[in-house]
Parts: C-alpha cells; structure tokens; sequence
C-alpha cells in the first residue's frame, strides 16, 4: 500500500490515506462501548407508603406516628441491554445532570435484562434483613419478639440500607425522646448498611444528591468516603452530614434538631 502511495500525487494519497481514518473514526462514533449513562432518579420516603402499601410494617411492638420524610435516593441508569456510542457518552459528559459511569459498576454481574434484575432484588432483600437487624439490635429488641416486613421489591440494590433502618428506629423509638429522629424534615441520604450498624459506600452520589434537592430534602446523609463526590454538583439547600455507622447517624440527627455539633464534610 505505501509503495503504491508513494507513487500517487501527494494530495492523492493523503486523500487515500484519509479514507480508513475516517472510516476508523465513524465505526468508533456508532460503535457501542461499556459504558452506562446515569442520572437522578425517584426518592421514595420509607415512612410512608409505596404502591399502596406502608414501607416499614412491625408486628409485637407499637408504632409511633412520624412527621418528616426519609428519602432513599435512585439513579436511572441506561438499561443493561442499551447500547450507549461515543455520542451518548460526549453528551452526557458535558451534562451536570448526567453520568458516564462503567457498565459493571452499575451491572455488575448478569449477561441478560433478567439475570441482572434477579441480582438486584436478591442484593434488595438482602439489604433490608440487614436493615431490620441493625434496627433491632441498636433498639436492643429481639426479632422473635418484633417483627418488621419492608416493602420495596421494584427497587433493586443494596444502597437503601441506612435509610430504611432509620425509619424502623423512628417508627419505633424516634429520637428516643418523644420527639421525631427527622425533626420533620425532610432527610435524604444513601449508604449500605451491616446487621451491626457500618455504613457502606454506594456509587452514583452526585446524582442521588440532585434528586434529593429535587424532592425537597434539606439534609443528605452520605457514607463519609463519598463527601467529595457528593459536593460535586450539591443543590442548594442540601447539607451533607457525613456517616459511618448508624450510631453515628442517629446521634448526627438528634444534634441537628437540638442545636448541637453536626459533623460535615
């Protein structure tokens, strides 16, 4: 090939030359890649109900009625069969209100739509048995004695863990003092959660943190690795409490609804 180049008028063969480039370049355009393209998406408040039905029920213990809101956050991601090309990815790029994120960050196992789906409510209802347990075990309650079913099983992943164990604690104890562990806010946050109480990082912050301004919150609990991103694109109006343990967690909010020292990023 280059000898017969050599041998063409130069602006020939550069136009030659010119042609696998571009070809490279449109297949590399049109071409899919393993990314995801993410954004916010719905808050759902566990204290109240989903789809009819209450998120958090318990049985062998009374309840109390909450005011405020505990927002578990989402993102939306491309599904997992989407084919996303470098377009899709230079938009989002350039868009404060999106994310490009690896395709096994936000999949990360399953080759199908279903299998990754199955995953996801297997790591939901894993999340919620550790979320009750840590609930029960910093009330110092038995689960032989008390009871507790959450309902959210159209929600896949681990990373409402933190918030649906605040809202077992404020429906069952509140603040521990009469009063609401929200101070009737509305709180927002993220974060897995273990059956002793550590709180986990999750991914996708920064979008979680735009989705909780967008719903009303004033307040975003964030696992305390993830500050930084939570910054990134912080709405105003939203401060960040930074946790890493439920201990933490609860005691962050009985200072912010008493006037005490709240940890910050």
């Amino acid at each position: 090939m280059l000898s017969r180049l050599a041998a063409l008028p130069r602006r020939t063969a550069l136009a030659l030359s010119a042609v696998p480039v571009l070809a490279l370049i449109g297949v590399t355009v049109f071409a899919p890649l393993p990314f995801a393209v993410a954004q916010p998406g719905s808050t759902e408040d566990v204290l109240a109900d989903h789809k009819g039905e209450q998120v958090i029920t318990v049985e062998g213990a009374p309840t109390r009625p909450t005011q405020g809101k505990l927002l578990m956050t989402t993102i939306a991601a491309t599904a997992p069969d989407t084919e996303v090309d470098l377009g899709g990815v230079v938009d989002a790029w350039f868009r404060t209100d999106r994310a490009v994120m690896p395709r096994e960050a936000v999949y990360p196992t399953g080759d199908t739509t279903e299998e990754i789906e199955k995953h996801n409510r297997g790591e939901m209802r894993k999340s919620q048995d550790d979320a009750v347990a840590a609930a029960l075990n910093y009330l110092d309650e038995s689960p032989e004695d008390v009871r507790v079913e959450l309902q959210m099983e159209d929600i896949g992943g681990p990373s409402a863990g933190l918030l649906f164990t605040l809202g077992i604690i404020d429906k069952l104890d509140g603040d521990s003092s009469g009063g609401d562990l929200t101070g009737g806010r509305t709180i927002a946050g993220t974060g897995t959660i273990t059956a002793d109480g550590k709180v986990g990082p999750v991914g996708g912050v920064a979008l979680k943190t735009q989705a909780a301004g967008r719903d009303g919150a004033s307040v975003f609990l964030v696992p305390k690795p993830e500050c930084a991103d939570a910054k990134a694109e912080l709405p105003d109006g939203v401060r960040l409490i930074p946790v890493t343990t439920l201990d933490g967690a609860v005691d962050a909010l009985r200072a912010l609804d008493k006037g005490g020292k709240v940890p910050s990023c």
